[in-house]
């Protein structure tokens, strides 16, 4: 079974199109119109092992929020349709991930209850030209349209890039378990209740 989906979003502010499969090598082609997003992008794509590509224009001349926000809804949503009815996968995943002086604690669950849950102290408003509290807008749209419970924790941290750059990257590592197929229950919905809904 193919675990990919293709997921297109308009409004008058953004116009995103994504495509994903989350049994990849890693590989993306990310623009949208943020450097620091891309690169973060990039990161979560690499970590995860999802081929990855995004595409965003939107009004980047007011802010990143809506760039930000949108994205992490069509890539909740690009979850949500590639995992299906969540059959054979592990469900849970989580790591404490480094980056240099910061380190960042994330768990997730393909719960189907879409809850992000986070507490980090990043220190600066701003990095680059990013908004540094954009980080908790996309996670938030991503858990919301997924279905998807994640706990992130920073445990450590002073530079706000790293901070948030392990955000990414524990991410990835987290959803990366989390897709993973059980081989030992390749064929049952990882529940007592018999659903992930």
């Amino acid at each position: 079974m193919r675990r990919t989906a293709v997921v297109s979003r308009a409004t008058k502010e953004t116009e995103v199109s994504l495509r994903l499969n989350v049994d990849g090598t890693g590989e993306s082609e990310i623009s949208t119109g943020c450097g620091f997003l891309n690169h973060m992008l990039t990161l979560l794509a690499r970590h995860g092992n999802f081929d990855m590509s995004v595409s965003c224009s939107g009004d980047v001349n007011v802010d990143y929020h809506h760039t930000t926000e949108d994205i992490g809804i069509c890539l909740g949503q690009a979850l949500r349709e590639a995992m299906g009815d969540k059959r054979g996968i592990t469900r849970y995943g989580s790591i404490a991930l480094p980056m240099d002086e910061a380190l960042v604690l994330c768990a997730a669950d393909f719960s189907g209850r879409g809850g992000f849950y986070a507490d980090l102290q990043i220190p600066t408003e701003k990095v680059g030209d990013f908004d540094t509290e954009l980080c908790e807008e996309f996670f938030g749209a991503l858990c919301r349209e997924a279905g998807l419970t994640m706990h992130l924790r920073q445990l450590s941290g002073k530079n706000s890039h790293h901070i948030i750059e392990a955000c990414f990257k524990a991410a990835g590592r987290s959803l990366r378990q989390a897709v993973a197929q059980d081989a030992a229950n390749p064929t049952a919905v990882p529940s007592t209740k018999g659903t992930l809904s």
